[in-house]
């Protein structure tokens, strides 16, 4: 009896059967089959992502190439806009540039408001077409209607062209609403404009149907034979238009496109099946294992290369602005530091310039933050041109930008950086699509003299700075010695100014103001003065200025209003009670949302008619931020209170806003009268705005008055209104009413000191 067969035996007598190699055999002419199988759909995937791309790139070009038209007929147009009274000649001239210039157009035309062809070129070939009325259909008057009434284009889309043949034309209105002048056409043939703006190659190896809204409006090479398996629609974006590009390759386009890895795939993996099977199954395990080893690698190095990028940025962070990407405040003091000890030991100077940007708060304010930020960065990247290995720049925050030149050798070298500063803002910089002129500040401590610490030099810097604010800004001044008392003087004072209002410290002082009509006063302007406990009267020049600075001046301007009124109230029901007050308004207050509800308040709850106060406001204040100053101005006009232009004739002078704004009354600025009688230029100055403000029914005061030829020279030309030191000087409310009434505001005998 046999013994049972062993495994091995088993094993063995399998390799050895002849059925064994076709099993083998078969299963890789099965992994042969279905690797041709993907190979095949991949190669079909990446023949529809040609054709995708042929699709995109048809339209792109479509797109891009009728846009160049659409955007040369609508030049044409805005030309005949700006000449209008151009005769057929020059257009026709103009016209014929355009048809050799693009070399499409089948026609250009000149089609008047009713809609008919009154102009053309070329006139050979498109004689039937003139006199011809465009709006053939009622859907075609309606578009065009449309653009006449907008300004917007029109496009036809595919049509049947008067000259014959399909076409279509664009349609550029010349100015729109009543004032129409017709529109400026450009006619195209439909097989010369996609000849023109599709290449050879695409014209024989596709099938295009152009679709407008869906439905079929033109098709290119209808005879070619297509492979119907591939397609590929396109959107196109085009103004007015709804159309759709339908893209059907050629079959020899599509054999071209195919691969013959397919096959070669097939027949090298069924060898390979064959004679290597196993080596195969070997291999795939080793890569396996080598892209888990890559894997595990790159990970690994993302995760160090993150790591080293964060402690990159932590650094730069530590030393660098965010916005402006200079060096930070923080950074520049140590740096500074360091620089003035290498000083020391070489006996060298070194120079800190502070950099304070001129009106740019105003320009902030009106503009917005962003505004703010986008000019910061702008300036930065001109100063940090300057940065070498001697010269550091960094921005301080707000405004204020910080320079740090070493090794200076004599003063000369640190003129010449200031030089090079200013130059950085002498062209204008473009923000928001705007260009702005902006001037800068600068005040310069040069080290040793002006401080031996980089903290000292800081602050010298920064009153040297200061120095140079009060000097008329767009300049520089070095620190030397006394400017720290100076400062120091200034900031007590502007510590005092907190309290002035809290202490009930200031007063309002009077200038009459002389009515040349009857030679009545009928109007004071209120005047502020600080009654400083330790300094005595204070003029505004010496604290206006600070409480600009600070922002406390909206506060002082609301006081001025309410003792305005209060004054207004005192003289109510006495001999005084028909005088008008005039008070000065700053920019600053007008900004102030709450400055109307805030006169209204102190008029009603002192029971005073608004036409008893007068608000002044100077030139260059209506010209900042006209729509918001305007709405403002509206307001107060609506709620009676008489409006002035002050200083008029030495800012921003413009009939716009005499004719916009609701002005009452104009002062004539005191440069104009005071040599209004020897100078033939202001006395010509001073009669033409006395005319013009006439003429608008506007009221003239002159300030500045001291002399009585002036007063004859202002009464013989018309002149309202006059006040000045021949009148009076500004003086108290208590020394006001005894002049009234004691007659001693006559012209012969000024009062007041």
């Amino acid at each position: 009896m046999d013994k049972p067969a062993s495994a091995q035996a088993l094993f063995v007598k399998g390799l050895l059967n002849p059925a064994f190699p076709a099993l083998i055999f078969l299963v890789f002419l099965g992994v042969a089959l279905g690797l041709q199988y993907g190979i095949e759909k991949q190669d079909r995937t990446q023949i529809q992502a040609n054709l995708d791309n042929e699709a995109s790139s048809m339209a792109n070009r479509l797109e891009r190439e009728f846009l160049v038209h659409v955007d040369a007929i609508t030049r044409m147009a805005q030309r005949f806009e700006a000449a209008p009274e151009t005769d057929r000649e020059i257009w026709e001239k103009d016209a014929y540039n355009y048809l050799a210039d693009f070399g499409v157009y089948q026609a250009i035309e000149w089609i008047d408001r009713n809609y008919v062809i009154r102009w053309m070129v070329p006139y050979d070939g498109n004689e039937d077409a003139i006199g011809y009325n465009v709006a053939f259909s009622p859907e075609r008057l309606a578009s065009l209607q449309q653009a006449q009434a907008t300004g917007n284009l029109d496009i036809s889309g595919v049509i049947d062209l008067k000259q014959g043949g399909k076409g279509m034309v664009i349609y550029a209105p010349i100015f729109s609403g009543d004032a129409n002048n017709g529109f400026i056409a450009g006619v195209f043939r439909m097989e010369t404009l996609t000849k023109h703006l599709l290449t050879s190659r695409t014209l024989e190896s596709f099938h295009i149907e152009i679709k407008n809204s869906g439905k079929p409006a033109y098709q290119l090479n209808e005879s070619t034979k297509t492979d119907s398996a591939f397609s590929r629609t396109q959107v196109i974006n085009l103004p007015t238009l709804d159309w759709t590009l339908t893209v059907t390759p050629s079959v020899s386009w599509v054999e071209d496109q195919r691969s013959n890895w397919a096959f070669v795939t097939f027949i090298v993996m069924l060898f390979l099946g064959l004679m290597t099977s196993l080596t195969t199954l070997l291999v795939q395990l080793i890569l396996k294992r080598n892209q888990a080893l890559l894997k595990t690698r790159r990970e690994l190095d993302a995760e160090i290369s993150q790591r080293q990028a964060v402690q990159q940025d932590l650094a730069r962070l530590e030393t660098t602005d965010t916005l402006t990407g200079l060096a930070n405040r923080r950074f520049f003091m140590e740096d500074l530091a360091h620089t003035l000890s290498i000083a020391d030991r070489q006996m060298r100077q070194a120079a800190l310039v502070m950099i304070d940007l001129d009106r740019f708060q105003t320009l902030n304010d009106s503009l917005g933050h962003q505004f703010g930020d986008e000019l910061l960065i702008k300036v930065a990247e001109r100063l940090n041109a300057l940065s070498d290995e001697k010269v550091m720049v960094a921005y301080s925050g707000g405004d204020e930008f910080m320079v740090c030149q070493q090794h200076v050798e004599n003063i000369d070298d640190v003129i010449n950086l200031l030089g090079q500063i200013k130059q950085c803002f002498e062209e204008p910089f473009a923000v928001q699509g705007e260009e702005h002129s902006i001037t800068a500040t600068m005040g310069v401590a040069v080290y040793p003299q002006s401080g031996l610490d980089a903290d000292t030099l800081l602050r010298n810097a920064d009153v040297a700075l200061y120095r140079a604010k009060e000097q008329g800004r767009n300049t520089y001044q070095f620190y030397t010695e006394g400017m720290q008392d100076r400062e120091v003087m200034r900031l007590e004072l502007d510590k005092d100014l907190n309290h002035a209002l809290a202490n009930d410290e200031f007063v309002l002082y009077f200038q009459p103001q002389l009515d040349l009509n009857d030679s009545s006063i009928n109007s004071v302007e209120a005047l502020i003065r600080w009654q400083h406990p330790r300094r005595g009267l204070l003029p505004p020049v010496d604290f206006v200025p600070l409480a600009e600075e600070s922002g406390r001046i909206t506060d002082i301007g609301r006081w001025v209003v309410m003792a305005a009124c209060r004054q207004l109230a005192k003289w109510r029901n006495g001999p005084y009670s028909h005088l008008r007050i005039a008070v000065n308004l700053s920019g600053r207050e007008l900004d102030d949302e709450s400055i109307v509800d805030h006169i209204q308040e102190a008029l009603e709850s002192n029971g005073v008619p608004a036409s008893q106060l007068e608000v002044e406001l100077t030139e260059e204040i209506f010209i900042q931020n006209i729509e918001h100053n305007l709405n403002q101005l509206t307001k107060l006009h609506k709620l009676g209170v008489h409006l002035a232009i002050d200083d008029f004739g030495v800012g921003y002078s413009s009939l716009g806003y005499l004719r916009d704004f609701p002005v009452d009354l104009l002062k004539i600025d005191r440069s104009f009268i005071t040599d209004v009688t020897e100078r033939h230029d202001d006395a010509v100055i001073t009669r033409a705005v006395i005319n013009l403000a006439h003429n608008l029914g506007i009221q003239v005061v002159a300030e500045g008055v001291e002399t009585r030829e002036q007063l004859t020279f202002l009464k013989n030309h018309r002149c309202d209104v006059v006040q000045g030191y021949l009148i009076s000087r500004p003086i108290p409310s208590a020394e006001l009413e005894k002049a009234l009434s004691s007659g001693l505001l006559d012209v012969d005998t000024p009062v007041g000191t």
